[in-house]
């Protein structure tokens, strides 16, 4: 193993554009988990890689065409008032579908496709980082303030409505961020990275964490350290980085499968 490649500045950019979404998504998915949506993440990963796809066809920058597809899904959601995760596999179906079919109209197109199936962080670009690192810069900012009214509007759902309080916008703002961070991993480290990363950890620190604030840290440590083996893992066996840190997550899951709470 060329195990120089892990000093290599070639890589730097990748491995600090993947660590930022791996310390942030975690703590989103926690508040997906505790929302009951959180195939949302699913469906906002597809919609961004259709959006990236769609954006290589029409000459849009991926990015941006990511965020808006994700972004649209966001506004069908706030449509919809029934809950649970119906609309968000149809947008897992949608995107997909467009991702696939789009992919077969360039090779640019069918390049960005594959990229986003393979999860091949090592191509990302200073503009994934700087996009990552102004997200979590939103995220940093806004979360303490969100925090607290999404737990409250959770657990005491008739609080804000007595109060005159739109819970409905409080959700829209939540999905907005949630939209816009998957959307921005998918982009650099895959669809179904991006998904893992959001689901699993969340899922391992919800069985194993005493309290809402430990979760919110066993989340993001989980995120990271299976982020961190896995850049290794694939640097270093010449793998594809998406496939890599799946199988990585799989294999801490089983973490929840000893606890002994669901």
């Amino acid at each position: 193993m060329e195990w120089d490649l892990l000093v290599d500045p070639l890589f730097r950019l990748p491995f600090f554009t993947g660590l930022v979404f791996a310390a942030v998504l975690p703590v989103l998915g926690l508040y997906l988990r505790m929302r009951e949506e959180w195939l949302a993440a699913l469906g906002f990963a597809h919609l961004g890689g259709a959006g990236g796809v769609l954006g290589s066809l029409f000459g849009v920058p991926p990015l941006m065409a990511a965020l808006g597809v994700a972004g649209g899904g966001v506004a069908a959601r706030g449509l919809v008032k029934r809950t649970g995760n119906d609309l968000y596999a149809v947008m897992i179906l949608a995107g997909w579908a467009t991702m696939i079919l789009g992919a077969q109209f360039s090779h640019h197109a069918r390049t960005l496709a594959q990229t986003l199936v393979d999860g091949q962080l090592y191509f990302t670009t200073l503009e994934h980082l700087l996009t990552g690192l102004a997200f979590a810069l939103v995220f940093a900012v806004l979360m303490p303030w969100l925090s607290p009214r999404l737990l409250r509007a959770r657990l005491f759902p008739g609080h804000d409505r007595a109060n005159g309080r739109s819970v409905a916008l409080l959700g829209l703002g939540f999905n907005i961020m949630v939209a816009a961070g998957v959307a921005l991993a998918s982009m650099a480290m895959g669809v179904m990275a991006a998904f893992a990363l959001i689901f699993i950890p969340p899922w391992v620190a919800f069985a194993l964490a005493p309290s809402w604030r430990a979760a919110v840290w066993l989340a993001a440590a989980v995120g990271v350290l299976a982020y961190l083996a896995a850049f290794v893992i694939a640097l270093l066996g010449d793998l594809p980085f998406g496939p890599a840190f799946v199988a990585i997550v799989v294999v801490m899951a089983l973490l929840r499968l000893l606890a002994r709470r669901n």
